[in-house]
């Protein structure tokens, strides 16, 4: 792929993403101020952006472009042809990967967890990837749960044709993605008490506690059962920052049974906000948080006049 002459711009900060006031009675009953950090609409504040390589709604969404954005630069300067990731058959980061790949001129395979899905059609989502070039490879399931493991990493790499290629882990959370998510953390410095933000692999949870300010505080909601996300984000930021970054804490009981799972009930509660406030409501993460942080709000978990952040990280 042929790199665009103004990769350089397209790699630079975002302008900071808006935030949003939301009035919410479910909140302002106990005296609390909602607002939303729209990193959803992180791509529309760039008026070139549309000119040049077309609509917004190809971008890579907010997170996940703050996360990327670091390791393609990395990529960019190291003379790296390619890169190369891993997820599921409906990750939001391959999306995402491929998205950003098209942008910057560079190849992008994509290692998928579900060997059966090679003879399926493909999926919207992964249908999306394909669309912005990146080149799908399907492994066994068994193999996917070994990826962290060197030489099964190897070998996947070698076998997906990405031996050389630069590598992103799954999610896209590393100690340069930290850095893409601290900028969020900063730009909410002085104008929230409490920031909150759905999550997956800890990546944008580690890196925003780390850049709000000391009395300010974080709080993630995991959309995955298990319990493990502490000790990620606590190794994360380890290898980002030398040790612990931030106040931060997990609200784990949100989950709604676990990834992709949107019972009917999430599914309405979404459907609601989207009418209350005319801001569409992604199913997947979105929605676990604005619930999780209205039965905390119900709890008294956020004593009055309290200013709560909520992180829109992508739209439905």
């Amino acid at each position: 792929m042929n790199r665009p002459a103004n990769v350089d711009v397209l790699l630079q900060p975002r302008p900071p993403s808006p935030l949003q006031e939301i009035r919410d009675d479910r909140f302002e009953r106990y005296g609390v101020r909602l607002l939303l950090k729209r990193d959803d609409l992180i791509h529309t504040n760039v008026p070139w952006d549309t000119d040049i390589l077309g609509p917004v709604d190809l971008y890579p969404p907010g997170n996940k472009w703050r996360k990327l954005a670091p390791n393609l630069r990395a990529a960019v300067a190291g003379g790296y042809g390619s890169l190369v990731t891993f997820g599921g058959a409906y990750s939001n980061h391959l999306r995402a990967t491929a998205a950003a790949g098209r942008l910057v001129g560079m190849a992008t395979i994509g290692v998928v967890r579900g060997d059966e899905l090679a003879a399926r059609p493909l999926n919207a989502s992964l249908a999306r990837c394909a669309a912005d070039g990146m080149r799908l490879h399907f492994v066994t399931r068994a193999a996917y749960r070994r990826k962290a493991e060197p030489e099964v990493r190897d070998a996947l790499l070698a076998e997906a044709g990405a031996v050389g290629a630069y590598v992103v882990p799954e999610g896209g959370s590393n100690a340069l993605a930290l850095a893409g998510c601290e900028e969020l953390g900063c730009e909410l410095r002085g104008l929230t008490d409490v920031a909150a933000v759905a999550c997956g692999t800890g990546g944008t949870l580690a890196g925003l506690a780390a850049g709000l300010a000391p009395e300010q505080r974080a709080l993630g909601v995991p959309v995955l059962r298990g319990g493990f996300l502490g000790a990620e984000i606590r190794s994360l930021q380890a290898a980002a920052y030398g040790g612990p970054r931030g106040d931060w804490s997990l609200a784990e009981e949100f989950h709604h049974g676990g990834y992709g799972k949107v019972p009917p009930e999430l599914d309405a509660f979404a459907a609601d906000f989207e009418d209350r406030h005319a801001v569409p409501v992604e199913r997947v993460y979105v929605a676990k948080l604005l619930w999780a942080l209205t039965e905390l709000a119900a709890r008294g978990a956020f004593p009055p006049a309290t200013r709560l952040t909520a992180v829109v990280t992508g739209r439905p």
